[in-house]
């Protein structure tokens, strides 16, 4: 049996980027940071982009564009723990729900960071 990854659904780092794009769409639907647009709208590209990114990373098919395309979910999930510390200190959000989403943030980027330096391994090894 192979632990081949047939999907992009398969791997740890798209789940668990879509649960962290669930929870951002759901705190800016309340409150203060439903009304304010600019940044609403800015958080919800940047954890999107993560998602998005990884899913078309591998179905490029090659490890190349798919490190490329890690390390731009990884940059989109950096630009989201940023806009974090801006809806903080806006009063977007309380301490204890920018404390969950800067945990889930770190832990996203990490296990991106994790899957890029296997991709590159495997890549290295192929040249």
């Amino acid at each position: 049996m192979s632990n081949r990854i047939e999907r992009f659904e398969d791997f740890i780092a798209w789940q668990k980027a879509r649960v962290l794009a669930a929870e951002i769409y759901k705190v800016t639907d309340e409150g203060k940071f439903a009304k304010d647009f600019g940044l609403r709208d800015q958080i919800r590209r940047a954890v999107v982009s993560v998602m998005s990114n990884i899913a078309e990373g591998f179905e490029r098919g090659r490890a190349t564009e798919f490190h490329q395309f890690l390390s731009i979910a990884k940059a989109s999930c950096a630009e989201l723990r940023s806009q974090l510390y801006i809806a903080l200190d806006a009063g977007h959000l309380t301490q204890q729900a920018f404390d969950k989403l800067m945990r889930q943030a770190v832990e996203v980027g990490q296990i991106i960071g994790g899957l890029r330096a296997s991709v590159e391994r495997r890549r290295d090894e192929k040249l």
